[in-house]
């Protein structure tokens, strides 16, 4: 039997997310997920469900398909209320959103101009930071772990990306997913003299695994590690397949204490799908 979807479809940095606004699904979350972002449907990397928020100073509520936090969907839930408040060009408005994956609100400032909305979000902080040596596959791996509540990133650093290294980065995140109990593995080829980034994301409830155009959660796992390796406040503009988001983190007494991520959001699509459940 089909099901009537409505859908709205956004661009944040070619990470395409689809976001659903329907109260009334409360389960089969990851079956509407999969169906919707085939190729044969909506088409998308993620999809996120928005929900009527449980705190009182939150506008919405963000659940990704696989009880993950992600960034760039932040950015595509606080476009859409933006877009619903019908901003002038150059109006701001502050966007809080309740977000699957952390207990903290998240604050997206939105500014619409003339073809999209530029975005500022504050990111959760990473719980541990821990750099060690990965034997793996019969190489030897420098990596940093960036581990959060639900997910861990893991960052590699690299001089390039080749289809060795990229299906090295695939098996090692099936095989942390398979073993750790997290929402989200994310593997990130980092240049760090080019400051280019290939983000592999992991979702093993989904069992969905992409190479994302941009990575929002990614970058700011890059400047998290940044500001901890350097031990200073640091800026840093992070580049991606399908363009630029740039990073911020301060350090202050042994500490990162704040991230912030920037990036611009395309409204592209917003319909109905009809999907098999």
């Amino acid at each position: 039997m089909k099901r009537e979807i409505d859908f709205v479809k956004f661009n944040p940095t070619q990470n395409m997310t689809i976001l659903i606004e329907d109260d009334n699904v409360v389960q089969d979350y990851e079956k509407i997920a999969t169906k919707i972002m085939a190729y044969d449907s909506v088409y998308g990397e993620q999809v996120g469900f928005v929900k009527t928020p449980l705190n009182k100073k939150a506008s919405a509520l963000l659940r990704m398909a696989g009880g993950e936090f992600c960034g760039n969907a932040c950015m595509a839930l606080g476009t859409l209320k933006a877009f619903e408040q019908e901003l002038d060009i150059d109006e701001k408005v502050d966007i809080v959103l309740e977000v699957s994956g952390t207990d903290s609100l998240i604050v997206c400032q939105v500014r619409r101009t003339a073809h999209k909305y530029c975005c500022q979000l504050n990111m959760p902080i990473p719980t541990t930071l821990e750099q060690t040596t990965l034997h793996y596959e019969g190489s030897e791996l420098s990596v940093t772990f960036v581990i959060y509540r639900e997910a861990i990133h893991l960052i590699i650093n690299v001089d390039g990306i080749t289809d060795s290294l990229k299906d090295k980065a695939e098996s090692l995140a099936r095989l942390l997913g398979g073993n750790l109990n997290t929402h989200l593995i994310g593997v990130l080829m980092y240049n760090p003299i080019s400051n280019e980034l290939a983000p592999l994301i992991y979702v093993p409830h989904l069992d969905s695994m992409m190479w994302e155009r941009g990575c929002g959660s990614g970058t700011a796992s890059i400047g998290a590690y940044l500001t901890w390796k350097n031990k200073r406040k640091t800026v840093a503009e992070i580049s991606q397949p399908g363009g630029t988001i740039t990073v911020s983190g301060n350090y202050l007494a042994g500490e990162i204490r704040h991230l912030n991520i920037e990036g611009s959001v395309e409204l592209v699509a917003k319909g109905t799908a009809y999907i098999d459940v």
